[in-house]
Formats: C-alpha cells, structure tokens, sequence
C-alpha cells in the first residue's frame, strides 16, 4: 500500500489523505495479530486504514482499540465512522473528550462557526456517535494490554485541556498528538527534521506546553511520532527547538496585545517572519514560494490560537 509507511516494532503510520498528503498520520500498532489505531483524522480517511489493515493481512475484528490523542476533528472526526467498522474495539480517549464522542453536535456546531458549516461538510463530513459502552475515559496513567504489549496514557495538556499522549513499553517511543509539535516531511533536510508548536485553536497554555513537553523529554524516547506527521527522532533536539520557538510564539503574542482590530494580522505577519528566521536556521532547501504553503494553515491558526490566548486574558 502507497500510503502505509512501516517503521519498526510493529509500527505503522498511514497517510490519511486529509486534504493534502504528508499533513495527517493515523498510526497503527500491531501485536501478535492485534491491534491499536492512534487518531483517526476524518470520516473520509477511514478507507484507508481498512485497507492498510488488508494490506497487513488484517482485518476490522483485529482491532482492539481506537486511541484518540485529542478530540479535534482532524484527529477524532473519523473515530465513529472507525468504530463501526471494528465490532470489537473500545475508544480510549481523555475524560474531557468522551462526552463529545459520545455527542459530537457541540464540537462539531464549533466546528461549524469557525468553518462555515459547508467547509466543515467538506472537510469532515458528519462525526458520527460512539456508543458511551464503548468509551473509556482514561485518566493520567491509565494502562491498558495490547496481546501482552502495556500501553500507558499520560496527560498532556497545553494544546488542549483534554490531550494525552500514549507510551509504548516496547518501543520506549511515544505518540504525541499534537503536544509535541509539528514535523512537516517536506522541511527535511538530509532526514533531519524541524518541530513547530501548535498554538491553536482555543486551549493554548504555554507553561502547561512547556511541561508537557518536559514530561515527553523525561522519558528519552528514541523516536515520538506525531499526528503532523509521523515519526521523527533526534527529539532532544527537537524538544530544544520546540521550547524556544514556543516562547518565540509567546513573545509575539505579548508585543502585539495592544494592537486592537489588527492583533491577529500583526501576529500572523510577525510568525510569517519568524518561520523566515527559521527557514535559514534550519537550512530550508525549498524555496519560500514552495515551503509557505506547507505551513500557511498552521501559521494563520497559530495567530488566532494566539489572539484568543490574549483576548482570555493570559498574563
């Protein structure tokens, strides 16, 4: 399969295809036939990793779990549409997000008032219901056994309130979600890779992202692997990059509260010349005509991530 991507450890990310390749990995960890699907992105992906799993000469009863790192929708949306297509698997996702998987109309009517109801259509279809049977609410440090294999979930919030990241005992890597930041593959250079934090969409706390951060660094994994996108290691490096360039994002947001009607615009025009800085820090080879495309999206939803941070109130 041209989207499956096979690391070690009975690792997998599966490109999902949401809205552009090399943008959004659903992982897969495989265990003596048995199975954990790590973020779901929409309802639209969900083909996809049926057939990665017949492509590994498996199928939907061979999953056991559906592990949600957070419950926006390019990591959740296609969660429902997944658990009816696996009879025997149960949803693990934070406390904070069960409610919604259970009934997604509120996250997905806030959806809709940030996209315009056609564009979240678009980009998500209908969140589909999970039975609440089905959900388990897991807290810090739940474990919970694939065919002998301990997986344990750890509370990881500055991007959302309601983030976890899972470890993986035998890998000694962990799945990071968001919290970790961004690796978009086409930054690379030689294989080494860049990390950008995410400051949206409306849970930004960056002492809570700098600790979890910490909490990740703490367990010097050999790889983390990210929902944008997929594996990356030489992660203390990564998790230096990722603390400066936090406090970077900060430092804007902080010159540019005052600045009335035009925050948002001043800081997504400040984070366009930081991402030049880095750029020439990191040795970009892409030019800019073709490297700010990659991160258009993620800029302009840094600096609303950001405005809201401000308007909230932070200090």
């Amino acid at each position: 399969m041209r989207d499956l991507i096979r690391y070690d450890h009975g690792i997998y990310a599966i490109d999902s295809g949401y809205i552009r390749p090399l943008l959004a990995a659903i992982h897969l960890i495989v265990e003596n036939d048995r199975v954990v699907v790590v973020d779901t992105a929409s309802n639209a992906c969900a083909p996809r990793v049926l057939s990665a799993l017949q492509s590994l000469g498996l199928s939907p009863e061979h999953v056991d779990y559906v592990f949600l790192t957070h419950v926006h929708l390019d990591h959740a949306g296609g969660a429902g549409a997944l658990m009816r297509a696996f009879p025997n698997a149960r949803l693990i996702v934070h406390p904070r997000g069960a409610r919604h998987m259970a009934d997604p109309t509120k996250l997905f009517a806030a959806v809709q008032a940030v996209y315009g109801a056609q564009e979240a259509q678009r980009l998500y279809g209908d969140p589909l219901a999970i039975a609440a049977d089905r959900i388990i609410a897991a807290e810090d440090g739940y474990r919970f056994d694939l065919a002998g294999r301990s997986l344990i979930c750890l509370e990881t919030p500055g991007h959302a309130s309601h983030h976890l990241c899972l470890l993986d005992s035998r890998s000694g890597c962990l799945f990071t979600g968001d919290i970790f930041g961004m690796s978009f593959r086409e930054l690379d250079v030689d294989g080494r890779p860049s990390i950008i934090p995410t400051t949206s969409p409306t849970q930004f706390d960056p002492g809570l992202m700098h600790a979890s951060v910490d909490r990740i660094l703490a367990y010097r994994p050999p790889a983390v692997y990210l929902t944008h996108f997929a594996e990356v290691r030489d992660v203390p490096r990564l998790g230096h990059d990722l603390h400066r360039l936090i406090d970077a994002h900060v430092d804007i947001a902080e010159r540019e509260r005052d600045s009335g009607s035009e925050r948002e615009a001043r800081i997504a025009a400040a984070l366009w010349a930081l991402m030049e800085s880095e750029a020439t820090r990191q040795q970009w080879r892409l030019p800019p005509e073709q490297w700010r495309p990659v991160l258009e999206s993620d800029v302009e939803l840094n600096a609303q991530g950001l405005d809201y941070w401000l308007e909230q109130g932070s200090r």
